[in-house]
């Protein structure tokens, strides 16, 4: 499952006051999450690394990560989605694995995971003002890619 991190202000490192509310609500959310009827509780987290200009993805999160008691993977910086892809594919981890990351590359985060971010993401490009989106891919017990979907998950109000 991968989601963009919660809202951001006009310049900072942190979340709005709506992001953190956001950050808040993914506990609930999350702790209860299902596909299809088929639970789906994350088991693993993964935000892209803080960086000087954003530290969004973990902030997003760690409220999650402190009510599941599991740890925050936040080794890789947003660009290096190959690099967590192949962590995904070749380091143990759970079977529910929940990724908090910048949209801009989400899309190149979903194609390195052997996703086709163009049918599911408009434009292959997350728009700037979506904030409520999970991406859901689902693979087999031998790695292979056998469904994925978008999630619009309705959590605050602007949510689209």
């Amino acid at each position: 499952m991968i989601i963009r991190h919660a809202e951001k202000p006009e310049s900072g490192p942190g979340l709005t006051p709506e992001g953190e509310a956001r950050a808040q609500a993914y506990v609930s959310y999350f702790e209860h999450f299902n596909v299809n009827g088929a639970s789906m509780v994350p088991n693993a987290l993964y935000a892209s690394a803080d960086s000087k200009s954003s530290m969004r993805p973990r902030l997003t999160i760690t409220p999650l990560s402190q009510a599941l008691g599991l740890p925050l993977d936040t080794r890789f910086a947003d660009k290096q989605t190959k690099e967590m892809a192949d962590a995904l594919r070749n380091e143990a981890h759970g079977n529910h694995v929940l990724i908090a990351w910048h949209h801009g590359e989400i899309p190149k985060l979903i194609h390195d995971l052997g996703g086709d971010s163009s049918a599911l993401i408009p434009g292959d490009k997350w728009p700037s003002d979506v904030f409520g989106w999970v991406v859901v891919l689902q693979y087999d017990h031998k790695g292979k890619l056998v469904a994925s979907q978008v999630i619009h998950e309705h959590l605050m109000p602007d949510d689209q």
